[in-house]
């Protein structure tokens, strides 16, 4: 099996280890070609200086808006920030995906929706449409199809196993305040 170099500082490889991220990613030996489900972390954790009493979708992307170089970070490897609140029109209805991503990894754009609550089917018909219209208006002939990512409080892995797109995958997020972050880089 081939060791993979990321090129880490020691700060870099210690926030990483203190964060867990290890126990985050999900990864099988026996692939010899890692699918995207398998490197993006779960849960993904939202570094925040305060955490809001109510959480709305809104005031959850504007935490992820704040440190979005991190949070790409922590969704996993290869990712790069393409839009946020996207308009499209769909027919005579007007749409905003959350946020559209690329992954120079895969060659494929990324449409990430945030939900509050837990996953839910209507999420993937939502989120497959939305795939559907990057596919035939925003990707290029030279990028791969689009994959959806539904970032979400908590998984239903009875809903996602009969998802019959397989583009199409589900994360959580954790809030985590910044201000432990700073008492343990003091010492």
């Amino acid at each position: 099996m081939a060791v993979k170099s990321y090129n880490l500082s020691v700060r870099e490889l210690r926030e990483r280890i203190k964060s867990n991220e290890y126990e985050r990613i999900g990864y099988k030996e026996e692939l010899k070609e890692p699918k995207i489900n398998t490197l993006i972390k779960n849960p993904v954790i939202i570094k925040t200086k305060n955490i809001p009493e109510k959480l709305t979708e809104y005031a959850l992307h504007q935490l992820i808006l704040e440190d979005m170089d991190n949070f790409l970070k922590e969704l996993g490897v290869g990712f790069t920030y393409a839009g946020h609140e996207v308009k499209i029109k769909i027919g005579p209805t007007y749409h905003r995906i959350d946020f559209l991503l690329f992954n120079y990894n895969y060659n494929s754009f990324i449409v990430l929706e945030v939900k509050i609550n837990e996953f839910k089917r209507e999420h993937t018909a939502q989120i497959k449409e939305y795939m559907n219209y990057t596919d035939k208006h925003i990707k290029k002939v030279f990028h791969d199809k689009t994959i959806g990512i539904i970032l979400c409080k908590k998984e239903n892995k009875l809903v996602l196993e009969y998802v019959s797109d397989e583009r199409i995958f589900t994360t959580t997020y954790q809030l985590e305040g910044d201000d432990s972050i700073e008492l343990l880089s003091r010492h």
